[in-house]
């Protein structure tokens, strides 16, 4: 693919007369970007200068034949010196290439000229531009011209140019692919033999869907090569045992991994012959070891950091887990030796997990990857569990542990510089492997981004997050990331908007993972108690109301009850339709001889699985709640990772490294003898022979086949998880309930909807005229009373005028311009929207009621000229209500809603949404205030016009979603009576839109 003036050189016709040479400008640095590509690799994108001669002609030289044919139309072995010249000396503006590039040399290009209507070199304002790529052979396929065509797209809009212009050879099927598959809108005909492609470069829903499944896919991919690494290098393993290296080579070892192991040392040399650490081949460098190695394990001193990477990226490893300290978190040298880690892995194509990293767990059987320092591993399980805290990560591991949870994978990713819980979301989101997500976070590095991942994700499967560092205003040391202004209430509205569950404490983390893992998601708020306690099943009563449930009236089994009579009772409540989730409670019970019995909790597990197995299906969550009863969580609790998978194939050994199908006999701490039971793959691929988890005991006796499992597959145990106190349970239960409901809406999401008298065009212009004018505020202006009308009313929202009144004559003029009765108010800032001071005076139906009413205000208050009186038209009572909306530099824009008055400031009673807010976000933000009931009709109030009041919301959701120069709207009071509302003061900010990181092309954070 080429422009008329390369084909004509190619067919060796006279060249056209020479293009003058582009003028100078700055180079464009915001250009760089690092991508991941299809494959998982990363490359770089970047212009291409000058200096990048020698880089073209090698990679040209790389370029088959028939690719060079392809590009040129025509045999074009190599590129002459004036080709080279072209190719690499642009404008940026008329003239732009970028060049993608692995271990700093060129694997790929594209460039494009602007051209006016004749198909000839141009300048602005032609709006065309003439597009041509050219990829390596060995790098087609990895999704390079795709990501390119994105960057080159995003440059060109940069530039004012609209559309693109290219044309293809009808055999270059890949490239005409690239361009029909990338969403755009487009024209295409055949001329001259050739393919003619027009591609409008305006984004669309289709080609940000493409984009954004691209990047998951990559993204994904990028995950899963860390996660499945075919072979693993520890680097830094030392002689002795003992220190990191070492430990993360023997829990390798440990855990069973089915792929090849190397130890590194760099201090070995040649006189030391054939050395092995542990079983283990143990070599100088990674490029020594002579044989493929996807994965490594760095544990050396930070100053020695840069060599094993560059040893890693030079002999093709994939990816890293950097477990070495002393970077961000450690100040500012630091943070510059942590983007120079980022930078130089990044070159080769690399991602990193870390650094000052836990480590990476992934507990299918056919990998058995415990490439951290937890020196057991995990049970497998459906579970996959994020933390950016090491400490954290083993309280989790330990937590989960005890409560027999199992886990598909876990990540403990330290300083998250790369790989962060945004990519794991990408990955978890189509693992088969994985049902529930549980993340600890202590800051999010793209919030935006964050929650368009956790909502997709959320409508799949459950993801809980617990967020450390709430309340201090900073990130933990090491991490980057943007700073918000809005509070951590705010936060937890937004995510849950996004159907995260978000939860307070790791403890209610792992509560909520255990019953999401093991049981159906209830089906309303309905609950049945029943146990052998009343006062327990009292507590369990008041817990389900404090968490917004419909407990039934607890049914006492007394004292005397046996296994058989909670068997008997969970089947009937599990069969009684009008309950939708069971809460047991248990104590120890009194034998006959008046003994108190405490070793009867496996036979009542028993009983507790015959029930639900006995259920003709399992629609609703069954949780136990236990006082003193031994061994009863513990026979509860069989790992989820006993839920088996259809048999596939084991591992295979071979190669020049150790290579473990299962734990070694007679196992070491935390290793798990073989079993012959599969278990599901992370990687979608059939599993083959791991270790069962659960180990001997009682609770594999307590399996309950599903009637439901196929004959050939061994049935899922039924798993019902327990607790010790009812608080923590009902509150579990209660998080699952709302999940539930989330879900259920997701399924038919509410819409943004279109209103035909919204004046979009009207309000740019005025906002062009604002911000656009010369003295312009560079941070932003706040309207004046009459353009914030303005402005509102061109969405059809009305406001109420206000006229000033300086004087009492003033004020008498501007009533008889109104009409009575009015309103006289202050607007001093100090005064405004606090009538609880005085500062507002109602219903004044004559002009002696008005001057007194001034007199009164500016002797109590202060001058006039202080108060800043104004009068205004009474409206129908109503609810006073504030709706807002601003833009926080994290999570975007943001529709807040509340009533007003200083209770509710008090209490902080006000809900958020992110915008842009659907039909049924704005109903719910409604109704979500917990003085909600305000609005309805309550004591016997007449119930307002909630609809009115909804359509404000969207109205205003719509002007900050179409012009992101709306950065701050204040509509207060919004008084909104039993028949239609009024807005009664409005404040408007413009800005400078803020960048949207979300909204670009794919790239990785920058360093």
């Amino acid at each position: 693919m080429q422009s008329a003036s390369e084909q004509s050189e190619a067919a060796e016709q006279p060249a056209p007369p020479a293009r003058p040479e582009p003028p100078e400008h700055d180079y464009p640095d915001h250009w760089e970007a690092d991508v991941v590509l299809r494959d998982g690799g990363t490359a770089r994108i970047r212009p291409i200068t000058a200096d990048d001669a020698e880089r073209l002609v090698s990679f040209y030289e790389q370029v088959s034949d028939e690719s060079k044919y392809y590009r040129f139309f025509a045999p074009y072995p190599r590129l002459s010196a004036k080709d080279v010249h072209r190719f690499t000396h642009h404008d940026f503006v008329d003239r732009v290439g970028l060049a993608a590039t692995v271990g700093g040399e060129f694997i790929a290009t594209v460039r494009y000229d602007r051209i006016d209507g004749r198909g000839l070199p141009a300048s602005a304002p032609a709006d065309e531009a003439e597009v041509a790529f050219l990829v390596q052979d060995a790098h087609q396929g990895r999704g390079v011209a795709s990501a390119l065509l994105e960057h080159i797209a995003a440059v060109a809009r940069e530039r004012d140019i609209r559309r693109f212009a290219a044309e293809v050879l009808p055999a270059n099927t890949k490239m005409i692919k690239v361009f029909t598959d990338a969403g755009y809108t487009q024209k295409r005909s055949f001329e001259d033999g050739s393919v003619r492609l027009h591609l409008d470069l305006e984004p669309t829903d289709r080609s940000l869907a493409v984009q954004r499944a691209r990047e998951q896919r990559a993204e994904a991919r990028s995950v899963q090569r860390l996660l499945t690494p075919r072979s693993v290098a520890v680097v830094g393993a030392g002689r002795a045992p003992g220190g990191v290296g070492r430990t993360v080579l023997r829990n390798l070892l440990g855990a069973g991994y089915t792929g090849r192991v190397y130890a590194v040392n760099a201090a070995l040399g040649a006189s030391d012959g054939a050395v092995e650490f542990d079983g283990v081949p143990a070599h100088p460098s990674i490029g020594a070891i002579g044989e493929p190695v996807d994965l490594a394990i760095v544990a050396v001193p930070a100053e020695r950091v840069p060599e094993a990477v560059a040893d890693c990226g030079e002999h093709g490893v994939q990816g890293l887990v950097v477990l070495s300290a002393g970077y961000a978190e450690s100040g500012a040298a630091g943070r510059e030796r942590q983007r120079q880690l980022v930078r130089q892995a990044r070159s080769y194509g690399m991602r990193i997990i870390g650094p000052n990293a836990f480590g990476i767990i992934n507990t299918t059987p056919d990998v058995r990857l415990n490439a951290s320092l937890a020196p057991q591993m995990p049970a497998a399980g459906r579970i996959g569990l994020f933390t950016q805290s090491g400490a954290i990560g083993i309280a989790l591991l330990a937590g989960l542990h005890r409560r027999g949870a199992g886990l598909s994978s876990f990540i403990s990713a330290g300083n998250r510089a790369d790989v962060s819980g945004n990519d794991f979301l990408q990955h978890w989101y189509d693992d088969p492997g994985t049902d529930v997500v549980l993340l600890y976070l202590e800051s999010i590095g793209n919030p935006r981004k964050f929650t368009r991942l956790a909502r997709r994700t959320a409508a799949v499967k459950p993801v809980v997050v617990v967020k450390g560092a709430r309340h201090s205003g900073s990130a933990p040391p090491g991490h980057r990331v943007p700073v918000t202004r809005i509070p951590h209430g705010t936060v937890s509205a937004l995510l849950r908007q996004a159907g995260v569950i978000r939860v307070d404490t790791v403890t209610e983390l792992v509560d909520a993972g255990l019953l999401l893992a093991a049981q159906p998601l209830p089906a309303g708020p309905r609950v049945a108690i029943l146990g052998n306690s009343e006062s327990l099943g009292l507590l369990t009563y008041d817990a389900c109301l404090t968490e917004g449930l419909r407990p039934l009236r607890p049914l006492d089994l007394t004292t005397a009850a046996d296994p058989a009579d909670f068997r008997d009772a969970l089947a009937a409540a599990l069969a009684d339709e009008t309950s939708d989730a069971v809460v047991v409670n248990a104590i120890p019970w009194v034998g006959e001889n008046g003994a108190t019995e405490f070793g009867d909790g496996e036979v009542l597990a028993a009983s507790l699985r015959e029930a639900v197995a006995s259920a003709p299906a399992p629609t609703k969550p069954v949780v136990v709640v236990h006082v003193e009863m031994g061994g009863l969580a513990e026979a509860l609790a069989v790992a989820t990772s006993t839920r088996p998978a259809s048999r596939g194939r084991g591992a295979t050994t071979g190669g020049p490294g150790v290579r473990a199908t299962g734990a070694p006999t007679g196992t070491t701490p935390g290793t798990q003898p073989p079993s012959s039971t599969p278990a599901p793959s992370s990687t979608g691929t059939p599993s083959g022979p791991g270790a069962d988890p659960s180990g001997p005991g009682p609770a594999q006796a307590l399996q309950v086949p599903s009637e439901e499992a196929a004959p050939s597959s061994p049935a899922p145990p039924a798993t019902i998880p327990a607790y010790p106190a009812a608080e923590r349970a009902v509150r579990a239960l209660a998080e699952a309930v709302r999940y539930g409901q989330w879900r259920r809406q997701a399924a038919e999401p509410g819409r943004v909807p279109e209103y035909e008298d919204i004046d979009e065009a009207g309000a740019a212009a005025l906002i062009e005229r604002v911000l656009g004018h010369d003295g312009a505020d560079p941070r932003g202006v706040t309207l004046d009373t009459a353009q914030a009308g303005e402005l509102l009313a061109r969405y059809g929202i009305e406001v109420l005028p206000t006229l000033p009144a300086p004087t009492p004559d003033a004020a008498v003029a501007a009533a008889g311009r109104l009409g009575y009765p009015v309103a006289l108010k202050t607007t001093a800032p100090h005064l405004r929207h606090r009538p609880d001071l005085g500062g507002v005076r109602l219903d004044l139906a004559s002009e002696e009621q008005l001057r007194t009413a001034y007199a009164e205000l500016t002797e109590v208050l202060g001058k006039p000229e202080e108060l800043q009186p104004v009068v205004q038209a009474m409206v129908p009572r109503g609810v006073d209500t504030v709706v807002r909306s601003a833009i926080d530099p994290a999570v975007g824009a943001v529709l807040s809603f509340g009533l007003s008055g200083a209770a509710s400031e008090l209490l902080g009673d006000t809900a958020h949404r992110l915008v842009p807010a659907t039909d049924r976000d704005v109903a719910e933000l409604v109704r979500s205030l917990r003085t909600a009931p305000l609005l309805f009709g309550w004591r016997g109030s007449a119930p307002v016009d909630t609809p009115a009041l909804e359509e404000v919301l969207l109205r205003v959701s719509r002007l900050v979603d179409d012009h992101p120069e709306v950065v701050a709207v204040s509509l207060e009071p919004v008084v909104v009576a039993p028949r239609g509302l009024s807005v009664l003061g409005a404040t408007v900010r413009l800005a400078p839109p803020p960048p949207r990181t979300d909204l670009g092309p794919r790239s990785l954070p920058s360093y």
